[in-house]
């Protein structure tokens, strides 16, 4: 049985679309989806040792000479290779829509210079011994990461903002739901304590545009 070859050169152009219109198209539609979630705008909150205490800790400079006790950051670094590194961000700004969590790491995160800068957080949700899809205590859903964990979904209600002003770092308690660092200028740089393989292996996100609806505004 012989295949007949088709030959599509007498289409018109019109029916292939260039590269450039599919990226414009693509970019369109992603205006289009961000337009039709509902915006939920939130004040920012200063960062402090109080009111960042659900989440991890508030560090700043302390004399030299000084031992270490509970004002220091408390890590967990147990189960891989520290990586502490600077990162270049740009163009981010306040606004967002996923948010991340790390079920194996502390993590600390603080800009070079002392600029101001914003996190979105949620409590950390991170649960033992459960199934997928079942109901624990309280009703919450249940999914598995693929990290291989089970977590509960964070609620748009519960999420809030920090800004984080002068020479200090937060300090991210493990499984800390958190969208940033968020900034008003081009681009910063942040210094950034996790695992060598944090991004690769431990990552988790929750989409709330996907699965509420929901993209948040920070007011400042």
């Amino acid at each position: 049985m012989k295949l007949l070859a088709l030959n599509l050169s007498y289409l018109p152009s019109y029916t292939r679309l260039p590269s450039r219109r599919l990226s414009s198209f693509a970019s369109c539609r992603a205006q289009m989806e961000v337009a039709s979630a509902r915006e939920v705008k939130l004040k920012a909150i200063e960062a402090t040792p109080e009111s960042f205490a659900p989440f991890g800790q508030v560090i700043s400079s302390s004399p030299d000479g000084d031992e270490f006790g509970p004002h220091d950051a408390q890590l967990d670094l147990s189960r891989g290779i520290p990586r502490f590194y600077i990162m270049k961000l740009e163009d981010r700004k306040l606004t967002f829509s996923t948010i991340t969590h790390h079920s194996s790491v502390t993590q600390c995160l603080g800009s070079i210079g002392g600029g101001d800068w914003y996190l979105g957080v949620s409590n950390a949700s991170i649960l033992e011994d459960e199934t997928e899809n079942g109901t624990p205590q309280g009703g919450k859903t249940v999914k598995k990461s693929a990290c291989g964990h089970y977590y509960s979904p964070p609620k748009p209600d519960d999420v809030c903002v920090f800004r984080v002003s002068g020479p200090k770092f937060l300090k991210l308690n493990k499984g800390t739901w958190h969208a940033g660092p968020l900034f008003k200028t081009k681009a910063m740089d942040f210094y950034n304590l996790e695992l060598s393989n944090t991004n690769v292996v431990d990552h988790t996100t929750h989409d709330f545009h996907k699965e509420d609806g929901v993209v948040f505004i920070i007011e400042d």
